[in-house]
C-alpha cells in the first residue's frame, strides 16, 4: 500500500526552509544555532458540537380477519405454511399483527348467534410460524364458545408465548396494551371492539372475564382513558379496533366519531377489521386511519376478495410511510396471496379511491 502523502502548509515550509539554512550555516562554522521560542498556539475554547443520532426505521404490518374454520382448518396440518404467502410480509416486519377471529378451544358451548367460530390450539403454532407478533381478540366472534372458550384462549396464548390484546380475566387485564421496544422505540398496542355482540355479557369487568368493548358511552371511556394511558408509557400508540358495518365501503357516522376520540386520546395508529373488506385510509389531523383492511385468513369464498397488509413505516416515533401491499384471498385455501401488475394496480387504485368517502387527508395535517 502507497502512504498518503498530504500537502505542508506554506507557512509551516518557509520555517522548515529557515531552519535548514541555520544548520547549513552552522555546520560551516561549527556554532550550534540559538533555537527561537515558538509561538504559543491558542488553545480552542469553542464546545464540541456532537451529531444528533439517526432516529431508527422501523416496519410495523397489520392484517386483517383471521380464524381456522373449514378450509382453513385444514391447513393447520402444516402449521408452519397455514397463513399462506403473504405471511411473508409479515415476517419481513419488526412488529406484525392481525385480528384473530376466534376463540382457541375444544370445548365451551356455542352462543346462539348465526355464525360461531373456534380453532384448535395449534392455531397460534401457525400464528407464529407467519411471524406475527401479537393477536387481538376483541371482537364478535372472541366468545363465540362462553367463558370456557375465552379461558382456553387466554391458556393457550400463553402456553405458547403469544401476546394477546382486547381480552383478559377482568376489565384491567382486557384493556392493557401490549408494550415492547424496538430499536429504542417504545410501542404500546391496545385491541378494542366496538360491534354490537354480546355487548353486556362479554365485555369484561372488575370481576369478570371478557373483551375489551368501546360500544357504550362507559366502555368508550375506559377505552378512551386505556390510550391515554398506553400514550403515558409508549413513544407510538397503536389501536386495532373491531367495528364497522360488514361489506360496507365506507365508515359509519360510529366509526369516524369513535376515531376522533380515540386520535385526540393519543393514539398513533388505528387499524380497523370486521367489514371483511378495504375500506379507505389516511390522515386525521396527525393520527393514521385505516378503517378496514379486510380478510387475511378466511374460511368461505367471497365475491370480494380483495385484500392487502398494511405495512407502516415508522422513523423513530413517525409515521413515515403506510402503504397496502395488495393481495387477493384465494378462492381454494383462503390465504391472501400478494398480487402483482394490473391486478396489484387496481387494488391500489381502488384503495386509494376509498378515501373518498372516510373524511380522512391523503397527507399528514
Amino acid at each position: 500500500m502507497l502512504a498518503t502523502v498530504r500537502p505542508i502548509a506554506s507557512a509551516t515550509f518557509r520555517a522548515l526552509t529557515a531552519l535548514a539554512g541555520l544548520l547549513i550555516v552552522a555546520g560551516c562554522t561549527g556554532n550550534a544555532p540559538v533555537a527561537s521560542p515558538s509561538p504559543t498556539v491558542p488553545t480552542s475554547t469553542a464546545p464540541s458540537v456532537t451529531a444528533s443520532p439517526t432516529p431508527p426505521t422501523i416496519t410495523l404490518a397489520f392484517g386483517g380477519d383471521v380464524h381456522f374454520m373449514k378450509r382453513t382448518d385444514a391447513l393447520l396440518k402444516n402449521p408452519a405454511t397455514a397463513l399462506g404467502p403473504a405471511a411473508s410480509i409479515l415476517n419481513a416486519a419488526d412488529l406484525a399483527m392481525v385480528n384473530l377471529e376466534t376463540p382457541v378451544t375444544q370445548r365451551g358451548t356455542a352462543a346462539d348467534k348465526e355464525y360461531t367460530f373456534r380453532a384448535r390450539p395449534a392455531a397460534f403454532d401457525a400464528i407464529k410460524a407467519a411471524g406475527i407478533d401479537v393477536v387481538t381478540v376483541a371482537n364478535n366472534h372472541g366468545m363465540d364458545y362462553g367463558q370456557v372458550g375465552l379461558a382456553d384462549t387466554l391458556k393457550y396464548a400463553a402456553d405458547a408465548g403469544m401476546p394477546l390484546v382486547g381480552a383478559g380475566s377482568d376489565a384491567s387485564s382486557a384493556y392493557a396494551p401490549y408494550v415492547t421496544t424496538i430499536q429504542g422505540v417504545r410501542i404500546a398496542i391496545v385491541g378494542l371492539t366496538e360491534v354490537d355482540t354480546y355487548t353486556s355479557t362479554w365485555s369484561a369487568t372488575k370481576t369478570r372475564p371478557g373483551l375489551a368493548y368501546a360500544r357504550t358511552s362507559d366502555q368508550l371511556a375506559t377505552a378512551v382513558a386505556a390510550i391515554r394511558a398506553a400514550r403515558a408509557q409508549a413513544d407510538v400508540v397503536v389501536v386495532f379496533v373491531h367495528w364497522g358495518e360488514e361489506r360496507s365501503t365506507c365508515p359509519t357516522d360510529l366509526q369516524r366519531r369513535t376515531a376522533k376520540e380515540f386520535a385526540d386520546a393519543g393514539a398513533t395508529l388505528i387499524i380497523g377489521a370486521h367489514p371483511h373488506i378495504l375500506e379507505g385510509a389516511g390522515w386525521l389531523g396527525g393520527t393514521y386511519v385505516a378503517y378496514s383492511i379486510g380478510n387475511f385468513l378466511w374460511y368461505s369464498d367471497t365475491s370480494n376478495p380483495d385484500t392487502g397488509v398494511l405495512r407502516v413505516t415508522l422513523t423513530g416515533a413517525s409515521v413515515t410511510g403506510a402503504e397496502l401491499v395488495p393481495a387477493i384471498v384465494s378462492r381454494s385455501t383462503g390465504q391472501s396471496i400478494p398480487s402483482t401488475g394490473a391486478e396489484a394496480t387496481r387494488i391500489l387504485d381502488k384503495f386509494d379511491d376509498l378515501r373518498a368517502c372516510t373524511g380522512l387527508a391523503a397527507t399528514r395535517s
